[in-house]
């Protein structure tokens, strides 16, 4: 459920622009510093900025929090050369997509979403390459539709009661309206502090990295957006309510974890191997939450590896 006040914010500032979104799908001016997605799709009357490249085997990739899909840039691009037609976009209320006022951009939302984006794609079958958030998105999907998931690779992903923090869950209950309404060099300073936990060579998150992770929040819509469609639905009772059906999952899972993530400890993910039949897990040295930032090299050859075996009958 939107806050009153929040939700009359982003309903303020995004009826002055919303139907200008709608109208055009060229790309905004800051588009190339921050993505390399490269089209955009009404999805369920909703508008998502994808990229659809390549050809072979269909994978999707879904991105984290704080995050959009710029974090894929520099993996992407060699499963695309591997051989596969890869999908990825910006989630509902993040990064170039939609930021509706009045719409579910919790990690159910997501869910549901997700399958219409694959109906209006042409996609029947996927594998999913799906971090953080996305990677409670994908777990979800392959529950509720296992027949459309060939392969499932997660990165340290939210699970169980991992989410969110202290710090988050008390800004939820008590501080959401006050964090909404900071001041740009405030939220940029607060935004930094988190986007630094995420690596663990913190040179690896500053520059021009940097500032295509904080680039869709400089705007007084940016801001809001980000507390009530990323930040409000920190919950882990999505995560909880599938925990007991982990072990239905029969399709190949490789779980992949950086080894200094603070934000996921790695026991999250050895309880998720332990509870997924069958299922893998690679825990990276030299790497935290965001370990396609420590580790894009080691991370291609990972999914260019799990999506090139055959999968077990």
């Amino acid at each position: 459920m939107t806050h009153p006040s929040l939700g009359r914010l982003v309903y303020l500032v995004y009826s002055t622009v919303g139907a200008a979104c709608r109208r055009s799908i060229a790309p905004a001016p800051e588009e190339g510093t921050m993505s390399f997605l490269t089209d955009h799709l009404v999805v369920d009357g909703v508008r998502l900025a994808y990229r659809d490249s390549g050809s072979g085997e269909p994978v999707v990739f879904l991105h984290g929090t704080p995050s959009h899909s710029y974090e894929w840039r520099d993996v992407v691009p060699h499963v695309e050369a591997a051989g596969h037609r890869v999908v990825a976009y910006d989630l509902l209320g993040y990064g170039l997509s939609e930021r509706p006022a009045h719409r579910d951009t919790s990690v159910a939302g997501q869910t549901d979403l997700l399958g219409h984006l694959l109906d209006a794609l042409g996609i029947e079958e996927v594998s999913l390459v799906a971090h953080d958030i996305g990677g409670a998105v994908a777990l979800r999907f392959a529950l509720a539709h296992p027949g459309r998931v060939r392969r499932l690779m997660i990165m340290d992903s939210v699970s169980y009661d991992s989410w969110p923090s202290p710090t988050w869950r008390r800004i939820i209950d008590e501080e959401l309206d006050a964090h909404a309404a900071l001041p740009q060099e405030e939220f940029d300073a607060l935004l930094t502090r988190q986007l630094s936990m995420t690596v663990a060579d913190t040179s690896r998150m500053s520059g021009d990295v940097l500032r295509a992770y904080l680039a869709p929040h400089t705007s007084r819509l940016g801001r809001t957006s980000f507390f009530e469609h990323q930040v409000r639905h920190y919950d882990a009772r999505y995560t909880q309510e599938i925990a007991g059906r982990l072990g239905e999952l029969t399709m190949p899972v490789r779980i992949l974890w950086g080894a200094e993530d603070q934000w996921q400890p790695v026991h999250y993910a050895e309880r998720l191997r332990d509870d997924i039949p069958g299922a893998e897990l690679v825990v990276v040295p030299d790497a935290g939450h965001f370990l396609m930032e420590d580790a894009p090299d080691r991370i291609v050859r990972e999914i260019r590896d799990f999506l090139g075996a055959t999968p077990v009958s």
